[in-house]
């Protein structure tokens, strides 16, 4: 990971902790099953992210989005979506819709990395970047979501947009939205029902 001048950068990257996905996509698929007494569908990723995309602010044209997935064995399989594997199905796959290319990258955590580290690591290579104009990030803020926030606040020059699932405990120099929405709208959840 040290050279980083060999590796390509779409003007919009968003990076995924998949362990925090898998918890959020769990999790609400639960709760909203028992509270409304009823299956929920299976997540069409393509779907997801472009749900997450025009919660982002995205609009129609020829965008280049590239979605960065940091997993560990654990969380190799995307929790309740289609397609789910990020070893095989999703690693260096892409897909157009009247939004733009949706590529994506699935990124391991090898023997010697951890997941946070790895995370870590992929926000500083894409902050410094000069190809990124635009991050999106879903991070593990239970886990290590005080170091996310203190690289995030010394990021210039960049549009950032952090999605979390609680409003930050502190005031933050970036914007963030709630990732459940976009979730909850995959899952087939109308809002009528809430």
């Amino acid at each position: 990971m040290n050279d980083t001048s060999k590796i390509k950068l779409s003007e919009t990257v968003v990076i995924i902790d998949a362990a925090f996905l898998n918890f959020v996509i769990t999790d609400l698929k639960a709760y909203f099953e028992h509270t409304l007494n009823r299956t929920l569908q299976e997540i069409d990723l393509s779907m997801w992210v472009t749900y997450l995309m025009l919660d982002a602010g995205i609009t129609e044209g020829r965008n280049e989005m590239q979605f960065l997935f940091v997993y560990d064995d654990a969380s190799a399989k995307l929790a309740h979506c289609t397609p789910n594997d990020l070893r095989t199905e999703l690693n260096g796959v892409a897909f157009k819709n009247g939004y733009g290319e949706y590529a994506f990258v699935g990124v391991p955590c090898e023997e010697l990395v951890s997941r946070e580290d790895l995370f870590l690591d992929l926000l500083a290579i894409t902050a410094d970047s000069a190809d990124v104009k635009r991050m999106v990030v879903i991070s593990f803020n239970e886990e290590y979501g005080d170091k996310v926030t203190k690289q995030l606040s010394k990021i210039e020059h960049k549009s950032i947009l952090q999605f979390r699932m609680n409003e930050p405990e502190t005031p933050v120099s970036y914007t963030w939205d709630m990732l459940a929405f976009s979730v909850m709208q995959a899952l087939g959840i109308r809002s009528d029902e809430l």
